[in-house]
Order: structure tokens, then C-alpha cells, then sequence
């Protein structure tokens, strides 16, 4: 056979055949029996003290078996740990069920369990909770006076986290400015809207002393290390297996209240419990995403020269703390500076806690608030200097030769050619014929407006681990820390893997989400699984083909530089008849005896990979909108994304995540918030009132990449899951206020839904006419 060389080839997923016919297993498919099915009573109110419970006539119901309290689950829980990375956050006291008040409107409250969902749905609503509300803070501007309502009463005030950062003179910038620009953002909160809600299970094995949870996450070792620490057992007692999962998007990542909960009732009563949530839940109790208001002001010189950023952020972290480490607002300071060269820059973060759904990471964690708070900048001060989007950009592009380069923030960059991506960009979007015709339709009436966004990222965090495992028949067998949600993992690292030991991929098993399974891993977010986990079975697997190449060596008698393998075959240089056959290779190194040469049996490696930094991908991406000045109503006309996201192993599953990203950033530019009233009450709490794209409403999606190879990692490749959510929303929402523009209007917050835009056209086709 040809030497297989798969990285850099568009192969189609090897996982996709289960999910077309049907074989796939999600945790709602995991069957336990005598299972008992849990159902959580949630607080109806933003803020109040749980004065009462009685569960007397639930007791009535039949299937009935018990019903839990926060108060009891408190006196024999740890609470959630503290991770260690989240230094300088304020430490909070959370159980998986509210103990003595509720701070959002969705928190479990009382922990229902019966034999069947039908019974556990009725013994729950039998249930009476008596509640003493109190003033519910929603506003995070609000929630930071002095005098607003404490979310937690042990806090001096509603604040959780603050970071204070300068670098240079930032005074003196905005002394020699010719312009300062000013801009007030809103980047409004979302919720994930995965196909597949959340769900977990839970069975206790006596003789074993075992418990293994089944959930669906995307970090199943954070989930067992969580777990444990909320029971006060070991790890090794705990066994977290992740199966199928219907999407994640970041909102199923770390611990959740309902995953402890279903552990912690399994592990108490020695049955199998079993929760898989409602649609409406998840709209209450998933974490939500986003919710930000941005302040930046920008000194410029009148050639368009950026000199200086001062920039606020506010986060609104919900009722509590959820992110894993610390909170996704820190992200946004660090990825402040995006892809320009920002000469000064003073910074301030702060995340308030309020009686509202916790905010966590969702696809892009902070970089996408970023992106959106420099795009819009950038447009911005072109219109105020009189200059192309365009021009404003490349003066302030970094350069080839910034690199290795650190951001004003202290963040290491690892390589690219900014100004060839946005060359590409504008060469692929033919940019001067774009903008000659829209002055041709405008002449016609109608609304056409472009809008170009210009980003980094900040991808690939902390470590990840990969075993490559040879099997005496040659398969291999490869165990990785990543848990895959979607994204085609198995066939990256089938790829990955095949490459270097040079085996069809249909020889090659992978193995993720299964902590007795999988060595300790990290899991999937951040755009980190093929730089991370990639990397980790490229290394794995080459330490493998060496070892294989010293046992070839040792059964033809000659040093293992004399080797060389190809096609499958270890042949001596200069005599190919003396050769060795990998699955000849392979069974020698499991022979009782021991392979040849004295050498340890066994053919497997292990390693862990930590480039010690993240990578920092690169993209700019276009938009070409018309709006219905009668209706405000946006049709995309095109969109273009030319990515530079290092060495793209698989061009197909690259083009998928762009797809998938720039659907999920239109969701949130013209589409998606949830919004709640003064009260706390959620507003949004299902597909109706929550709007997602559909499919007529996403456009084709031009995509293209300009690669330059990281240096951190052995791939050379960048992270690219979470481009379209950085890039879109500020590129769509350019577009449209270009379009707007003749008349006026400059500012408009997400989403441009088409009443807010409608909105903003008469307002401003009345001040015309007064």
C-alpha cells in the first residue's frame, strides 16, 4: 500500500456511521435497572429565604420513594470545591441544592425521586415550599451600589472578582490623540441551545465499592475530581464515563449542581438514580453565556493610528460563580488587545454576582466579547477619521516581524501574517467590486451594507494527554484525555496517529470520555483538543513506531538507524528483502518470552503535552447584508471566513467548525438574548420567545485558510472551533450599521432583531424630517 499521509486531508468522519443509523448512546439512552428518576423542585422567585418545606402530600403519590432538602444534603456534602486557578475570586458556599434561601429564578430547591418520571413529576409538584421573598438585583450596574440587595449575605457587597491592569502611559496617549473615540457596548447574555440537554446517571456497585456516573459533559475528569470533593471519597472510587454528546458549547464544562446531586443520591441510597433535564430547565439552569457591558475609549491619531485603550469591562456572573477556573470576563482583558499593535492600555474587570441563571463559558469564553468591543471600535473610528474599515485595520495590524510578539496584557502570541489574511480576505471578497456595488443598489434604494472583522483568539489552554496503545494483531488503540461533543475527534486522531505510524485509519480505535478508561486528561474547550490532544497522540505515537523500530532492529540483528519504515514495512537500507512487517513487529513485542533484544514488552506510550501557552489564531471575516427598510428585517447576502488557524490536519472538519461557529455568532448578532424583568422573572424560557437561526436563515459560508504553523506544538496547528463566534457577531453587526449608515444611525446593540432596527429607521427618518 502507498504510504498514508492524512494529515492535511479532507477525510470524512469515522464516527458518523452510529449517528445516521441510529446506534449512538447518549446518557438519556443509558438503562439501569430498578433506577430511581429524579425530578428537582425549582424556585420559582429571583431571591428569597426558604422558610418552609412539607412534602406530606407528595408522600401520597404513587411510586413515591423520598424527597431531599438542600438543608439535608448540607450535613453530609462537602460543598463545591474551590479550583485551585481561580485565585482572587470570592469564595462561596454552594451545594447542589439551595440550602437556606434561593438566589435565581430555576435553583433546585427540593430533590424529588419515585419510580418512574411520571411519578417523580407529580410527587414534585404535590411538594409545598414556603418562601419569603426578597429584592432580587438583576442589573450588574446596579447590583454594585452600596446599597443594592446582597447575593450572598456573608459579602460586604455584590462584587466577586475585580483586575486592575495598565501598561505604559496611557494619560499620555490621550494627550497627544488627535481623536478620542468613545463606545458603550452591551454584549448580551445567551444561552447554548445544544440539541441534547443535559442528563446524568448514577449507579453504586457494593462489592466494587464503585460509583459511575454517566453524564453528559464535556470534562469528565473535572466532573470525577468534583464529585469526589463534594463526597469526601477518593477518585479512585469514581468512575465519570461521558457517551454520546448532543453538544456542549462550553455549558458543560466543570460541576454541575444536578450531576453531584444524581451522584451524591446514588452513592446515599445505594440505587441507580437517573435525571435528564427538561427544554425548560436548561433554559433556568444551564449556565448561560456572555452578558457583559463594555466601556472603551480610544486615543488615535488623525491617520488612523491606534495610540492607547482604556477599557472597562463589567461582568454578570448570575447567582453564582460557575466557570471552572476563573471567570470568562478575565479572558476578555487578556484578549483585549486582538490582533493590533496597542502602544497603551489601562484595564479594569469586574464581575458582580446578581439574582439571575449562572454565567459561564460559552463557545468562545470571553474572547468573542473581546473581538466584538475592538471591531466595533475599529468601525467606529474609520467613520470618524474619515477612513476605509479597511485602512484602519492594516495600520494597525501586527506585522510578521512583531512576532514572537507579547500583548500589552502579557500574552505570549506565537506566530502569523496578519496582513496576508486580510490580503486573502479581501482579494477572495473582491472588496473594491463589493463596494462598487453597493453604491450601485443604494443608488436603487436599497439598504447593502459590508462589514469586515478582523480577530485573535487565545486557544489551547493548560495540558492534555493521549495513550497510543499497538494490539499483537497491529490495531491500535488510542485513549485520549479530549471528550468530543461533535466535533470529528475520533477521526482527527485516527488522523494524527495514522500519519505517523502509517496504518489505514479503519486499524485504528479511539477511545475518549471514560476515566477508568483514559488516562487523566483535561476535556474539550478553549479550541484546545487537536492542538492539545493532537499533539499529545503525535508524540505518543512516535515514541511507539521508535519502539517498534529498536524491535525490528534487535529480530534482524542491526542498529535501529539502519532501519527505515515505510508502507507498513521496518526493511534494512540498501537490503529490502530483509524486512519486518508491522503486525510481525507487533507480536514480537508481546511474546512470553519477551521481545528480542532484552527489550521491555509491551508497545504503548503515554504522554502528556503542555506547550506551556496558548496558541493565538488569527482570521478576518466579511459581510455583505441588505436591510428591509419596511420591515427591518436582515438577510445575510454573503459571508466570507479566511481563517489562520496553523496546520489544518482535516479540511473538512475545519470547514464544519467554521460553519458551526458563524451559525452560532449570527444566532447571537441578529437573533438570541435572554432577558429577564426587574423582578428576576426569565422572559426567554423557550423556543418561542428565545429565537435561534434556522437554516434558511444561515447563508452559504465561504471558507478558506492562510496557514502559518504554530511553533508551540509538534502539529504546528492552531484552534479554530470558536472563529465564528469571535468573528461574526461584530462583522454582522458592522455590516448593518454600515447599511444603515445614510441615515444616521451608528449605534445599535445586539440582537438586531428586525423591531430594534425598525425601530432605530424611523427614528431616524423622523429627525430627518424635523
Amino acid at each position: 500500500m502507498a504510504k498514508p499521509s492524512y494529515i492535511g486531508r479532507a477525510v470524512r468522519r469515522i464516527e458518523d456511521e452510529q449517528f445516521l443509523r441510529g446506534w449512538a448512546r447518549f446518557t438519556q439512552d443509558v438503562s439501569l435497572a430498578d433506577a430511581l428518576q429524579l425530578t428537582i423542585v425549582r424556585s420559582p422567585y429571583a431571591h428569597a429565604l426558604i422558610a418552609g418545606i412539607d412534602t406530606h402530600k407528595a408522600k401520597t403519590v404513587p411510586g413515591f420513594v423520598t424527597a431531599v432538602t438542600g438543608k439535608e444534603l448540607a450535613t453530609w456534602l462537602n460543598p463545591f470545591p474551590t479550583p485551585p486557578q481561580s485565585a482572587g475570586v470570592r469564595a462561596q458556599r454552594r451545594y447542589p441544592l439551595a440550602v437556606d434561601r434561593v438566589r435565581f429564578v430555576g435553583e433546585g430547591v427540593v430533590a424529588v425521586l419515585a419510580e418512574n418520571a411520571v411519578a417523580a413529576v407529580d410527587a414534585a409538584s404535590e411538594i409545598l415550599v414556603d418562601y419569603q421573598e426578597l429584592p432580587a438585583i438583576i442589573d450588574p450596574e446596579k447590583a454594585l451600589a452600596p446599597e443594592a440587595p446582597r447575593v450572598h449575605p456573608d459579602w460586604p457587597d455584590n462584587l466577586a472578582f475585580h483586575w486592575d491592569h495598565q501598561y505604559d502611559d496611557v494619560d499620555s496617549a490621550f494627550r497627544t490623540a488627535d481623536a478620542v473615540i468613545e463606545l458603550t457596548l452591551v454584549n448580551q447574555r445567551v444561552y447554548a441551545a445544544f440539541l441534547e440537554p443535559r442528563a446524568a446517571a448514577a449507579t453504586y456497585d457494593e462489592r466494587s465499592g464503585q460509583l459511575t456516573v454517566w453524564a453528559s459533559t464535556q470534562t469528565p475528569h473535572t466532573l470525577r475530581s468534583g464529585i469526589a470533593s463534594v463526597l469526601g471519597v477518593p477518585e479512585h472510587q469514581i468512575r465519570v464515563i461521558a457517551p454520546d454528546v448532543g453538544g456542549a458549547f462550553g455549558a458543560k464544562g466543570g460541576l454541575y449542581p444536578e450531576y453531584a446531586l444524581v451522584a451524591a443520591l446514588a452513592w446515599k441510597l445505594r440505587r441507580p438514580v437517573k435525571w435528564v433535564e427538561t427544554r425548560s430547565e436548561s433554559f433556568l439552569a444551564t449556565n448561560h453565556g456572555r452578558d457583559q457591558r463594555q466601556r472603551v475609549r480610544a486615543a488615535f491619531r488623525r491617520d488612523g493610528t491606534l495610540l492607547g485603550l482604556d477599557v472597562e469591562i463589567l461582568s454578570n456572573l448570575g447567582a453564582w460563580n460557575a466557570s471552572p477556573t476563573r471567570p470568562t470576563a478575565v479572558l476578555t482583558g487578556l484578549a483585549i488587545a486582538g490582533p493590533y499593535r496597542v502602544p497603551a492600555l489601562r484595564l479594569q474587570v469586574r464581575c458582580v454576582v446578581t439574582n439571575t441563571t449562572p454565567q459561564a463559558a460559552y463557545r468562545g469564553a470571553g474572547r468573542p466579547e473581546a473581538s466584538y468591543l475592538l471591531e466595533r471600535l475599529m468601525d467606529k473610528a474609520a467613520r470618524e477619521l474619515g477612513l476605509d474599515p479597511v485602512t484602519i485595520r492594516e495600520r494597525n495590524l501586527l506585522r510578521p516581524d512583531d512576532f514572537p510578539h507579547r500583548s500589552p496584557t502579557g500574552v505570549p502570541y506565537d506566530s502569523g501574517n496578519y496582513p496576508a489574511v486580510l490580503t486573502e480576505a479581501l482579494r477572495r471578497f473582491d472588496y473594491e467590486t463589493a463596494r462598487r456595488e453597493q453604491a450601485r443598489l443604494r443608488a436603487q434604494g436599497r439598504m447593502i451594507g459590508i462589514g469586515i472583522a478582523s480577530f485573535c483568539e487565545l486557544s489551547g489552554p493548560g495540558w492534555e494527554s493521549a495513550t497510543v496503545r499497538a494490539h499483537p494483531d497491529g490495531t491500535v488503540t488510542v485513549l485520549c484525555g479530549i471528550t468530543p461533543s461533535g466535533q470529528g475527534h475520533a477521526t482527527m486522531l485516527a488522523q494524527v496517529v495514522g500519519e505517523v505510524l502509517q496504518l489505514p485509519l479503519e486499524r485504528i480505535r479511539v477511545v475518549t470520555g471514560d476515566t477508568v478508561a483514559v488516562q487523566q486528561g483535561i476535556g474539550t474547550f478553549g479550541s484546545r483538543s487537536t492542538a492539545l490532544g493532537g499533539s499529545a497522540a503525535f508524540l505518543a505515537a512516535q515514541e511507539v513506531l521508535e519502539k517498534a523500530r529498536a524491535i525490528a532492529a534487535s529480530a534482524l540483528e542491526v542498529a535501529p538507524e539502519d532501519l527505515e519504515y515505510r508502507d507498513g514495512l521496518f526493511a534494512v537500507r540498501g537490503a529490502p528483502d530483509r524486512a519486518l512487517p508491522w503486525e510481525r513487529v507487533t507480536r514480537l513485542a508481546y511474546v512470553m518470552e519477551g521481545p528480542p533484544g532484552n527489550l521491555e514488552p509491551g508497545l504503548e506510550a503515554t504522554r502528556f503535552f503542555n506547550p506551556g501557552r496558548r496558541n493565538v489564531p488569527f482570521g478576518v471575516h466579511i459581510a455583505m447584508v441588505e436591510v428591509d427598510p419596511d420591515t427591518g428585517s436582515i438577510t445575510i447576502l454573503r459571508y466570507l471566513a479566511v481563517d489562520d488557524s496553523g496546520r489544518i490536519v482535516n479540511p473538512l472538519l475545519a470547514e464544519g467548525q467554521i460553519h458551526g461557529s458563524v451559525a452560532q455568532g449570527i444566532g447571537q448578532a441578529l437573533y438570541e438574548a435572554i432577558v429577564y424583568s426587574e423582578t428576576g422573572q426569565p422572559m426567554t424560557q423557550n423556543f418561542l420567545d428565545y429565537v435561534v437561526p434556522r437554516a434558511l436563515q444561515v447563508p452559504v459560508i465561504e471558507a478558506a485558510h492562510v496557514e502559518t504553523p504554530s511553533p508551540i506544538n509538534p502539529l504546528g496547528v492552531k484552534g479554530i472551533g470558536e472563529a465564528g463566534t469571535t468573528a461574526a457577531p461584530p462583522a454582522i453587526v458592522n455590516a448593518v450599521l454600515d447599511a444603515l449608515s445614510p441615515l444616521g444611525v451608528t449605534h445599535l446593540d445586539m440582537p438586531l432583531t428586525p423591531e430594534r432596527v425598525w425601530r432605530a429607521i424611523r427614528e431616524a427618518q423622523s429627525q430627518a424630517r424635523s
